[in-house]
């Protein structure tokens, strides 16, 4: 992925140059998320609530935002695709207001995720647990294989 696509991601100033300082290091990576809006991010968190039902209480911070998403899911154990449960979690968020905001880091372009790869794996993590302004890098959420940096 070059510098263009980098822009593509619409990442904070932080974020964006963590995230060329890293591709300069590692050109194989490969950068699978960037800034979302609110139906971005429900559609994201949805793909995992399909998998895993408690993802969003066993992933995400303690807030208003994760609470009511993940009582949303509580409420609509019919709630089984990920377009029904991406829905259901959309209006939530659009109901939070700014609240939503509590929820990641993605909405405001301060959090960017890598694709999981065995080859150069553990440099990789290595290079992303240094980045500058670096505030959280997970491995794994909810059991699921996803490298999520966080600035």
């Amino acid at each position: 992925m070059g510098t263009q696509n980098i822009d593509s991601l619409k990442l904070s100033s932080t974020a964006k140059r963590a995230a060329q300082q890293l591709l300069e290091k590692h050109p194989e990576v490969i950068f699978t998320s960037g800034r979302r809006d609110l139906k971005k991010q429900a559609s994201a968190m949805a793909g995992n609530v399909v998998r895993t039902r408690n993802y969003i209480k066993e992933t995400y911070s303690a807030s208003d935002a994760s609470r009511e998403c993940q009582k949303w899911v509580d409420d609509h154990p019919n709630a089984k695709t990920q377009a029904e449960i991406a829905a259901g979690l959309f209006d939530t968020l659009q109901r939070l207001g700014s609240k939503a905001g509590q929820i990641s880091k993605h909405l405001t372009g301060d959090a960017f995720d890598v694709q999981p790869t065995n080859k150069d794996g553990a440099a990789i993590k290595e290079s992303i647990r240094g980045l500058p302004g670096l505030k959280k890098f997970l491995e794994k959420e909810a059991g699921l294989t996803i490298w999520h940096a966080q600035f």
